[in-house]
C-alpha cells in the first residue's frame, strides 16, 4: 500500500531498495530488528519483538522516502 503523501514512483523505487537491503540482512543470518537497526529505525521493544520482514521492508521504504530535513548553518 502506497502512503498518500509519497510519490508512487519514489515509493516503488524505495521498496526495491528496501527489499534488496533486507534480503542482505536475512542472507547474513540477521533478524528483522537487525535491519531496523541498520537503517536507524527505533521502535518500542514490544513492537520489534514480533515484527515481520514485510513490515520491516515497508518501514525501511518509508525512511528512504522521507524528505531530507533542513540543516542549520
Amino acid at each position: 500500500m502506497i502512503p498518500d503523501h509519497i510519490n508512487p514512483m519514489a515509493w516503488h523505487q524505495a521498496l526495491g531498495i528496501a527489499r534488496q537491503s533486507c534480503a542482505r540482512v536475512f542472507r547474513d543470518g540477521g533478524a528483522p530488528r537487525d535491519a531496523l537497526q541498520a537503517f536507524g529505525i527505533r521502535r518500542r521493544d514490544a513492537e520489534v519483538k514480533d515484527i515481520s520482514w514485510d513490515k520491516v521492508v515497508e518501514l525501511v521504504a518509508e525512511v528512504l522516502c522521507m524528505k531530507p530535513q533542513r540543516r542549520a548553518a
